[in-house]
This record gives structure tokens, sequence and C-alpha cells, in this order.
């Protein structure tokens, strides 16, 4: 057969086909008019070639792999020196790994430095009343119950809706990768100088967003180190509101904003009244690979929510 043929029943460029021919690895025949005569045994060891680089095993190291189908072997890593092919390449991934790894705790650390940096959170004196110390939570808040709203989530596939987050950019929760996402839903975030909407204290499950997002702030690495690798906050707040406090708590994340609920009706996801505005109830979904795999509802109290989300992470490792 002609090269273009070989490249194309091999999945591979003619250009890849020279360059594996230009290494000995394949040796195809010659026609009377001095063309290139391949054969099925040629189509064989193209595609072992391919297969073995999108492992990350070079080309050029290919060889033992072939050499084992060329005695006559029925798989190509039926040779001992294949099995230590693998070897090399293993120690090499790892090596990778461990490399990349510590770069990522780096860069984690910078990260929490820098969104820490110079941050500061309006203490109550300054506030004018202890109303308005959101990191303070009052010792009778009233615990929501559970009214069985998220029962149906758990193994759903996450919708495509497109959501604005506070760096800019649109995020689409079926669209976040195969590592874990944690996304924590919460009401609202008060704001120094501004009023809560009336009853606040007394709706269950309404009070104790600072605190809880704080939280999130504080175990940002703890949760990244046991699996997370992403977590965002999300609220019906538009995303000039939520850039404020990303920027007042120093958050090392972004926030989520749904100001049409877009993902409570994509999912049925509860809501509630205050002051006449719709508002999520608060809860936490972890997505993986597009499906929501775990949810946490109802959350209390919101300050120790964080902690139940590292926990769970720690005690269900991927």
């Amino acid at each position: 057969m002609r090269i273009s043929e070989l490249a194309r029943r091999s999945g591979v460029t003619t250009k890849a086909v020279r360059y594996y021919e230009s290494l000995g690895l394949i040796t195809p025949g010659r026609l009377a008019n001095g063309y290139r005569d391949y054969d099925e045994d040629d189509v064989r060891l193209v595609r072992e070639i391919r297969a073995l680089h999108r492992l990350g095993i070079p080309v050029e190291r290919t060889r033992p792999f072939l050499e084992c189908l060329a005695a006559g072997r029925a798989y190509a890593d039926d040779c001992p020196a294949s099995l230590a092919t693998y070897r090399e390449a293993i120690d090499e991934l790892t090596e990778r790994i461990e490399a990349l790894t510590a770069r990522r705790t780096t860069l984690i650390g910078n990260l929490n430095a820098a969104a820490h940096r110079g941050s500061a959170v309006v203490p109550s004196e300054e506030s004018g009343t202890a109303d308005d110390d959101y990191l303070t939570l009052p010792a009778d808040l009233p615990v929501p119950e559970d009214d069985g709203a998220v029962e149906h989530l758990c193994g759903t596939a996450a919708p495509g809706v497109a959501l604005c987050d506070t760096a800019g950019r649109t995020i689409r929760l079926d669209g976040l990768g195969p590592r874990r996402a944690v996304v924590y839903v919460y009401p609202l975030t008060g704001r120094p100088g501004t009023d809560l909407p009336e009853g606040w204290n007394s709706i269950p499950g309404a009070r104790g967003c600072t605190p809880e997002t704080c939280g999130f702030r504080d175990h940002f690495q703890d949760l990244l180190e046991a699996g997370a690798g992403r977590v965002y906050g999300l609220s019906s707040q538009d995303s000039p509101y939520q850039n404020e406090v990303v920027e007042r708590l120093g958050l090392p994340f972004d926030m989520l904003s749904d100001p049409s609920f877009g993902l409570a009706d994509a999912l049925g996801l509860p809501t509630f009244e205050a002051d006449g505005m719709r508002l999520f109830k608060r809860l936490t979904l972890v997505i993986r690979d597009g499906v929501i795999e775990h949810v946490f509802y109802p959350v209390f109290p919101p300050n120790e929510h964080p902690e139940q989300v590292l926990t769970w992470l720690r005690e269900n490792p991927l």
C-alpha cells in the first residue's frame, strides 16, 4: 500500500510515517519503480507507535515494543524490555507529578498570601451597631429543617446555565472538568452600612453568609489539598456587589452571580422570600465531570460548614 493509505489507516500523518521510517522503526518494501510499499505489519507497527506516544512514551523509545511484535509475540508488551520501558515512563511521570504538586502548593500559598494581604473586615465597632457585625452569629439562630427539597439532586447532571463570575468570565457548571468543584450557594452577604432584610435573624438558614464565606476563604488551601479543584460562592446578587465582597473579605476564589435564578429553575433548587426578594436557600453542591456528586442541605451552622465540606472531601477521596 502507498504511504497515504498507511497514514489514513493508522491515524497519523504521512510526515509522521516518514519520521518513523527515518528512525528505523518501520522498514517498507520497495516496488520495481522504487516506490515504498507498506503492508499490514506496518499498519500494526504504526498504530502501536501512536498508542504508546499518546501514553507519553516518546516515539524514539517505542523500539522495544516493536521488536517484541517482530519477534512474534501477540502483544507488544509481552517482552521484558517493554516492561522496563513502562517502568521508566512511570518513574518519569512520578517525578513530574511530584514537581508539579510542589509548584501547585507554592502557587496556592502565594495566592492565599496575596488574597489576605491588606484585607480587612469592618468590625462592629466601626459599623455602628452589633447587628452590623456580620461575622458574629447570634446564639439563638433558628435551625433550618430538612424539607427534602434537594433529594433529587445527587447524580443529576449539572445544567449548562451560563453564570458570570467576579473575574468577568462566563462559567458553566457542566464544564468544570473532572476535578471536584465545591459550589456553596447562599442567600446574600451583608455589607457594612446596608440594612439586612426585615426579620433576617428569625428566618431559618438566612443569617451567616459572611462567616460561611470567610470559612471557605480560611480553608481554601485545605480544600484544594483534599481534592477540590475549584471553589465558588453563588448567590442572586449581581457581580458588582459580589466584587465588593471578594475585595473586602480578601477571597482567593471567585463568586458566581445568578440574579435570574437560572440554576435554581434548572435544578429545582429551594428558594425563599424575604422583604419582597427571592433568595437562594443555603446549600452546597459538589460537582465532578458535570454531575452533582454530593449535596449538603440544610447547612447549619454556616460558620462551621466549610469544615464539614473539608471533612467530607477527606473521607471520600477520589
